[in-house]
């Protein structure tokens, strides 16, 4: 029998025996199996209870000695109560900040469509395009916005926010740059965010970053490239062109971070000789969010296009000839290229750059073109208005910011009178402030602003005295080219298309609304409602990220608490959440590792060991933080080799800086050697980066700090149900031990930890900041609270156990069909199962790929194919499905071996079957011809469940080989898809 906890509504624990489901608990409702299922399953596997097969699965050695020391489990109800309690200390102000950060309208068709919408953001990263071309349609959408804005030829699907894309492009400069040059100049005018992200990214590269005036550089230092915000940070338009032109002649590329609302009236960077454009998509209806997530853009040059950083939609052609979507030139990407990759950018903001995108869409080239004339008209008239009340205005030419000088007026006197009307304004310096207007700002905040600086609410002039002031770009940098041209931003502006459009994109996409997702190291699992509606509550989605703390109480009670349940979690002393990606935490956890060792006087430890089946993020990410990567061989189980391990790191002992190893295994295994593993890295000087990847497998069962890691990054989007939003966004915070803490992320803007709360100035051990915003992606955050909070330790523990349980039931069932390539050494796997189709290419010609695609007719996404092992199926199925749906999937794989059986035994044509034609879309089968040796039934409907519910792909199989070869990353012609 099962017995299994829950908790009631006031969050009280109770042990119920079986088939006794307290309604009211949140763990029955993310787990997917009921008790009676639970049985069955082990059964199958030939255990009495779910601990005898944690107990054979899970090393004994590494098991937590006592349960997670989290609060009690909450109802959803309850978890809802108290976060917006939490919420509510949040003061939501009109945020004047700016700094690349701008209050905006997000359409409701947008916000309750896409934003809101489990078929948008449970889809996953379109790698199997077939059933992703409704996003791929809307990333490419995206990339057309981005090219046409800052007139340059290519652009790739976003990145994640402004401040990496700049480091990005540095990086990509570098990597071009003939000069030899090893120093890259900024502009002090660029937000401080950015220059800070650049200094964080040069230093373990070896780039000297050189921040000075653009007008004054005198090129008499060799730089390979350079970085200049337009408009600047203060709002002050420059006319960059005779600098472009000098740097080119020194042989070096110019990056230019560019306000994509202002080039619809401002020239392109495209047109003044820009190499590469980068910036923030935010003001494109997506919530400031207290920084995130949001969508960068990057833009460059086509010669460039093997060298752009993250991912790239493009158009080609499937196997019927109609054009299709997938994501091109791959073989550029960091886990192709591994250690020779220039960024270890994996992802991308993908449901943000659509929302974007579909802001454009809404509005067209006319409506965005009104939002930015009246932004920047307010912004004259406002000049106006305090130049007559006596203050300086620094700029001639501005878009939407002013720079004022205050005079003989005191700071703390206007910043006393915006705080009593609820508004925030940057300060410069003593004398100076910041003010940036937005598509939310109106008539009454012009006026309420004059009568801050007035001091008084009578005012010597009314709004209508400046109303036919003179605007303030001067001709030669007004834009004059056309933009947002295509069909598809003048097609959708009334509601009712906007609305058909997204249901016929979303429709052409297979999300968890569908089905079972079950890739192995994705952890597709639930993302509850409950968790999600939070994240659109003003309290926290209109907060911008550099607002006073005063203002922000309930966000630092949000992130004091997850930081204390994630340390639990994982054992560690200290938590940042900043890094806004899983590559990003990798990244922030190897530069920890180097920074220790140098403040420790061992700069020269560089040597970084990773084993050969490592994710491609790993190498990527050791090279970017100066390390020379050194492959550590795996034994025939997949295990690490531990006398290989052993020799290397007692050959570089003297340069050895750390080991990064994946917990359980990449193949899908928990190494029962692994404290051995960091003992010995550990004798040789040396730290140990854990993988947070497969933490899922941990949680509740043994913590990373408790095996001997030192840093492990947690994919937040994975294991605590942020998601994946078709690719982005996600979160990738770090974990380190006590040692380790003082080198966590810092940020120049906002102080983020209170060692000294009467200094701003940034713990000097600190590495600096590695993403734009103090917290990262602040807003998706309270995903992962909301989930912790209804779960508890123990439910954490729970679905931890059914996690593997459904792995193994998997394995189980499906072992006689494909050999699965791992086990642990009790002969079971952890969360995840590896399943060897390798033979299937010898005895019919079957390739992984021509599985993946005959999935899609059966109604599943594929697994992750042929990865960590070519040829491979690695499935992880998460404890939220059912076990129905679980049978489904293994009936489906079943089916899919009796249809090779046919190939194999000469029953089926060997080139002509329903798997080398898979997928088969509804226009093939309902064609006039059938010249197929197979039925149409056989090809449409292979499983009674298909008949009741059919997901049809609609577009055969791409020819990818043809769209490379073709490259074509802007929107068609509409009559391409017709």
């Amino acid at each position: 029998m099962v017995t299994y906890t829950t908790y009631t509504q006031s969050g009280s624990q109770q042990q119920l025996g079986e088939n006794k489901i307290e309604s009211s608990s949140f763990l029955w409702r993310h787990i997917g199996l009921t008790p009676d299922k639970m049985e069955q399953m082990l059964a199958v596997l030939g255990l009495p209870t779910l601990d005898a097969l944690i107990d054979r699965a899970v090393p004994p050695a590494i098991r937590l000695k006592q349960p997670l020391q989290l609060p009690a489990a909450r109802s959803e109800y309850a978890a809802l109560a108290e976060l917006k309690e939490i919420a509510s200390k949040n003061q939501v102000f009109r945020s004047l900040i700016g700094m690349g950060y701008y209050n905006c309208i997000t359409p409701p068709v947008i916000q309750r469509n896409i934003l809101e919408n489990p078929g948008w953001y449970t889809a996953y990263t379109p790698y199997q395009a077939e059933i992703a071309q409704g996003r791929l349609e809307a990333l490419l959408n995206f990339q057309t916005m981005v090219i046409d804005l800052t007139g340059l030829e290519i652009a790739n699907a976003s990145l994640l926010d402004e401040a990496t894309a700049a480091a990005e492009a540095m990086t990509m400069s570098y990597g071009l740059s003939k000069n030899k040059a090893k120093a890259f100049f900024v502009s002090q005018d660029c937000h401080p965010q950015t220059i800070e992200v650049l200094q964080t990214r040069a230093k373990p590269l070896d780039i000297e970053i050189i921040i000075g005036e653009h007008q004054t550089f005198a090129f008499d230092r060799a730089i390979f490239g350079a970085i200049l915000q337009y408009p600047a940070s203060d709002g002050t338009i420059y006319d960059y062109s005779a600098f472009i032109e000098k740097a080119h002649a020194a042989g070096a590329l110019v990056t230019v971070a560019a306000d994509i609302l202002s080039l619809t009236l401002l020239k392109p960077p495209g047109e003044f000789g820009a190499d590469i454009a980068v910036g923030s998509t935010q003001r494109f209806g997506v919530p400031l969010g207290f920084g995130g997530p949001h969508a960068a853009y990057f833009a460059t040059k086509e010669e460039y296009k093997r060298q752009v950083p993250g991912r790239i939609v493009g158009v080609s052609k499937d196997a019927n000839g109609n054009p299709a979507l997938r994501l091109a030139l791959q073989t550029r990407e960091q886990h192709i290229r591994r250690e020779k990759a220039t960024s270890n950018i994996c992802t991308a903001q993908v449901l943000l750059a659509v929302i974007a995108s579909m802001y454009a869409v809404y509005h067209g080239s006319a409506g965005i073109k009104k939002i930015a004339e009246n932004i920047h008209k307010l912004t004259v008239i406002l000049a106006e208005g305090l130049k007559e009340l006596g203050y300086g205005i620094a700029s001639k030419q501005f878009f939407d910011t002013l720079r004022v000088e205050l005079g003989e007026r005191g700071l703390e006197e206007i910043l006393e009178a915006a705080k009593n009307r609820r508004i925030n304004l940057r300060v410069l310096d003593e004398h100076t402030v910041g003010i940036s207007l937005d598509e939310t700002t109106t008539v009454e905040d012009i006026i309420d602003i004059w009568q801050i600086f007035a001091g008084t609410q009578q005012l010597p002039f009314t709004f209508s005295t400046f109303y036919h002031s003179e605007l303030k770009v001067h001709t030669s940098l007004v834009r004059t080219s056309n933009y947002l041209t295509h069909p598809v931003f003048n097609s959708y502006h009334s509601e009712t298309e906007l609305l058909r459009y997204l249901h016929r994109l979303e429709s052409k996409d297979l999300s968890l609304t569908t089905s079972m997702i079950p890739l192995g190291s994705c952890t597709m699992k639930l993302n509850a409602t409950a968790e999600m509606i939070p994240v659109t509550w003003p309290e926290f989605g209109n907060i911008h990220p550099f607002a006073p703390s005063s203002q922000t109480r309930g966000y630092q009670v949000l992130f004091q608490q997850l930081e204390a349940w994630l340390a639990e979690i994982t054992g560690f002393a200290g938590i940042s959440l900043q890094p806004n990606a899983g590559s990003q935490g990798e990244y922030a956890g190897l530069l920890v590792i180097r920074e220790y060792h140098e403040s420790r006087g061992e700069s020269h430890r560089h040597i970084c060991l990773i084993p050969e089946s490592a994710h491609g993020t790993n190498p990527a990410s050791a090279v970017m933080c100066g390390f020379k990567v050194v492959a550590v061989v795996c034994d025939k189980q997949g295990n690490i080799d531990v006398n290989d391990l052993k020799n290397k790191a007692e050959k570089y002992s003297k340069e050895l800086a750390a080991l990064m190893v994946t917990y359980p295994s990449t193949h899908g295994v928990f190494e029962s050697e692994i404290k051995e593993i960091c003992a010995i890295v550990h004798a040789n000087g040396g730290q140990v980066y854990m993988d947070g990847a497969n933490m899922n497998a941990q949680v509740g069962l043994c913590s990373p700090g408790d095996i001997g890691a030192d840093v492990c990054h947690l994919n937040l989007h994975k294991t605590f149900c942020i998601p994946h939003g078709g690719g982005g966004p996600g979160m990738g915070p770090i974990g380190v031990a006590q040692h380790l803490v003082p080198f966590l992320p810092g940020h120049s803007v906002v102080q983020i930890r209170d060692e000294n709360p009467k200094s701003k100035i940034q713990n000097p051990k600190s590495i600096g900041a590695v993403s734009a915003a103090p917290w990262g992606s602040a807003s998706i955050l309270v995903i992962s609270w909301m989930y912790i909070a209804m779960m508890g330790g123990d439910g954490l523990t729970e679905a931890t156990k059914v996690a593997i349980l459904n792995a193994n039931y998997i394995a189980r069932r499906l072992e006689s069909y494909y050999p699965v390539l791992y086990k642990g050494e009790a002969g079971f796997v952890a969360h995840e199962c590896i399943l060897d189709l390798r033979s299937l290419k010898k005895s019919a010609s079957i390739e992984v790929e021509d599985i993946a695609k005959r999935l899609m007719d059966y109604g599943f996404h594929a697994p992750t194919v042929s990865w960590p092992v070519a040829g491979t199926v690695m499935v992880e199925p998460t404890e939220s499905e059912s076990k129905e749906e679980l049978d489904r999937f293994c009936d489906a794989m079943i089916s899919i071996r009796q249809e090779v059986a046919e190939i194999e035994s000469g029953k089926a044509d060997s080139h002509d079957n329903v798997l080398k034609n898979a997928p088969h879309t509804a226009e093939v089968l309902i064609a006039d011809e059938w010249n197929h040796p197979y039925s149409r039934t056989q090809a449409a409907y292979p499983a009674p469940w298909t008949r009741e519910h059919k997901f049809w792909p609609v577009v055969g199989r791409i020819d990818n080989a043809f769209g490379d070869r073709n490259f074509v990353c802007a929107c068609l012609p509409m009559e391409a898809y017709s």
